[in-house]
């Protein structure tokens, strides 16, 4: 075999290895991102955008894909102790609030949330749509809690069972981006601990 055809064969496998290398890149990362991953990920919120896109799981898909690439390289910043306690204190005084005024409560609660999300390193609360976006996407199993105490706080409607069950979701996105294992857990005589204790 004449050298020149022995380079010829070389490029040629080289060539073939690099495309076949690309290819598998490509193919996983398009993979990070596909259904059974963007599933997993999301958890339930998975589930409530596909309903929200009427079972259209491709459109659902693209905009948790969104999500991932606006939102997932956010690192969240630690909360100092005393932020942990100061923040922890308020919760409780809002749950504490639940007895006599259960709207204010979770007015409250709604506005502390997007206040520790901003102390965490998310979007500032004033955008919740974004805010909201970038807590899916790091906290997916809790982000329902604040999409209910959300809404709760602005529906002048709302009865206090569904005021309650709103604080109660919200406390563990609440819990998750304090760092409940990291602080103490105030006592409360708050109403609204009955069902909580029971999960804890």
């Amino acid at each position: 075999m004449s050298t020149g055809v022995l380079i010829v064969l070389i490029v040629i496998v080289v060539v073939a290895a690099v495309v076949i290398g690309a290819l598998a890149l490509n193919r996983r990362a398009a993979g990070a991102h596909g259904p059974r991953n963007l599933k997993r990920r999301f958890g339930p919120e998975y589930d409530r955008v596909v309903s929200r896109h009427g079972g259209d799981t491709k459109a659902a898909d693209h905009e948790l894909t969104e999500r991932v690439q606006r939102h997932g390289d956010l690192r969240e910043r630690a909360l100092e102790p005393a932020e942990r306690e100061r923040f922890a204190a308020r919760w409780t005084a809002a749950q504490e609030q639940f007895v006599e005024s259960p709207h204010q409560a979770v007015a409250d609660a709604d506005l502390l949330l997007a206040e520790v999300a901003g102390a965490r390193g998310f979007p500032e609360g004033g955008q919740y749509e974004e805010q909201f976006a970038a807590l899916s996407v790091h906290h997916a199993q809790h982000v329902h809690g604040y999409r209910r105490v959300h809404h709760a706080a602005r529906e002048e409607r709302a009865d206090t069972e569904e005021l309650r069950t709103a604080m109660i979701e919200a406390r563990a996105l609440f819990d998750d981006l304090v760092g409940e294992g990291e602080r103490p857990r105030p006592k409360s005589k708050s109403p609204l601990n009955k069902l909580q204790l029971k999960g804890s």
